[in-house]
């Protein structure tokens, strides 16, 4: 890993004086007109243009700096997202939830305009309220509106704090906030073995059914490291640092509703690698959306009726019979997959989750002994295993056990020796929804072969998904991230 540059730029050269940082600082404008000027380093630039607007030259130093492979602060789309109330309002309830609870350590009552400095707030009374706005939006100066009625603080804007603008009492706080960003993040680099890259990996280390085992990432940790890659445990207190890694590989159940989304969106902004990708997420998680999706794709799915009403019952039972499998368009690990034997199971179970999901799927039942689980990553084949069903259960994860969730074992292959057309039928599948690591269930029948789902975040475990191929699934995992950064010449 090449030594640390930081690199600051600014609007005029009489923005800030050169004494004031020992980092190099430049203008915009040269930085623009010098491609060249860090050629073999990896600099990290801190864009300090007293314009952020659309094509602005502010604007063409940060979308330059990702196409060279330079990180920048802030980025283009933290740019866009400030530049408009609509744009940030979805931020709003998190933030000022965070705001309120500072009001007691705060004596009270909130001023109307406060400023924060990479994430520090004019005092530490401001911690938590500071990390998170810094957490949602990398940049270096904000300034915040603050309406408050003595009960509730609310947030009336959140907008970019110019050099220019600052007082003569707050250029200091600024440099100070500078130089403990710079630092921080320069000790974090300068502890780590001199591998090329650095990956982090989301773990929660207390869930039950995580996606991989921690002791799967070690055994991936010493693959990366002979391949130059240093590979690091990372949890959701982490996002802040989350801009010091190169790569970034989700090992916990994602979520659109949790933080497991927030780290994607976080990742694909910093321009780094990442599995799962928002848009895979947000893909594979909705069935009604896969549905639809592999129909118009020609991929052989289950005969399939939506249901968005009472009235749709009928026809699932007459076209599909019963059983039939009825599911929640968003639900993982077979949580919310049900069967229904017979017209009032359907309508029972329908009416109580129509309470909470405004379309239901309804699936014809195709009994098997096992799924296939194809796993493919950059739309290749990586692994292929039989899920056997739970002991005397019909899916392969029983929730319905008293205790913890019984889940069925596994019958691993080569990929040689998996059928050709179903590895292909899984391809396809996964084709449909991006360029990441994906795990395609599919039914093996006398009438063919069915995709019943497309997961993102798929299992991957050593000694499990990885008996068949052995370490080629990890050193390929590994390569997937590598091919991806070279691209981008990072």
């Amino acid at each position: 890993m090449n030594e640390m540059t930081w690199v600051i730029l600014t609007g005029r050269q009489s923005d800030l004086d050169q004494v004031a940082t020992p980092h190099k600082i430049i203008t915009n404008r040269d930085y623009l007109a010098h491609p060249a000027l860090f050629r073999g380093q990896r600099p990290k630039v801190i864009n300090l243009s007293s314009n952020y607007a659309y094509q602005s030259r502010g604007y063409y130093a940060s979308l330059l700096a990702s196409s060279r492979g330079h990180k920048v602060i802030p980025t283009v789309e933290t740019m866009i997202d400030l530049s408009e109330h609509k744009l940030y309002e979805h931020a709003l309830p998190e933030l000022e939830q965070a705001l309120n609870k500072c009001r007691k350590e705060l004596g009270g009552s909130f001023p109307a305009k406060v400023t924060f400095f990479f994430g520090i707030g004019p005092s530490r009374d401001w911690d938590r309220f500071a990390k998170l706005l810094f957490d949602w939006f990398r940049a270096p100066a904000l300034e915040v509106s603050i309406r408050d009625n003595r009960q509730w603080a609310s947030i009336h804007k959140i907008g970019f704090y110019s050099l220019t603008r600052m007082s003569s009492e707050e250029k200091p706080r600024f440099l100070e906030s500078l130089a403990a960003y710079t630092n921080r993040e320069w000790r974090d680099t300068k502890t780590r073995t001199p591998a090329r890259y650095a990956f982090a990996t989301l773990v929660n280390p207390n869930e039950e059914l995580p996606p991989s085992e921690i002791s799967s990432l070690r055994h991936w940790a010493k693959i990366a490291e002979k391949m130059g890659v240093e590979v690091e445990p990372i949890t959701k207190k982490d996002l802040a640092k989350l801009a010091n890694y190169d790569a970034l590989f989700i090992r916990e159940t994602t979520s659109i509703s949790n933080h497991t989304y927030r780290f994607a969106r976080r990742a694909q902004q910093e321009g780094m690698p990442v599995i799962d990708d928002p848009l895979s997420m947000i893909r594979c998680t909705n069935k009604v959306y896969l549905n639809e999706l592999m129909s118009y794709n020609k991929v052989p799915v289950p005969p399939t009726v939506m249901i968005a009403g009472p009235s749709d019952l009928e026809v699932a039972a007459q076209t599909l019979g019963f059983p039939l499998v009825l599911k929640i368009p968003d639900s993982s690990f077979s949580r919310g997959v049900k069967k229904a034997s017979n017209f009032e199971e359907l309508k029972t179970l329908a009416t109580l989750w129509l309470e909470d999901s405004d379309l239901l799927i309804a699936q014809k039942f195709i009994p098997t002994d096992y799924d296939w689980r194809i796993g493919v990553l950059g739309g290749q084949p990586l692994f292929a295993v039989h899920y056997l069903m739970a002991k005397k259960h019909w899916q392969i994860v029983n929730h319905e056990r008293s205790g913890k969730p019984d889940q069925g074992g596994i019958r691993t292959f080569t990929l040689k020796d998996a059928p050709t057309h179903v590895v292909e039928t899984a391809v396809s599948a996964a084709r449909c929804i991006g360029d990441g690591l994906y795990g395609v269930d599919l039914k093996e029948t006398a009438d063919g072969v069915f995709v019943i789902e497309v997961n993102d975040n798929p299992n991957l475990d050593h000694g499990w998904e990885d008996s068949g191929e052995k370490d080629e699934v990890w050193v390929r995992l590994t390569q997937w991230f590598l091919d991806r950064l070279e691209r981008q010449g990072r």
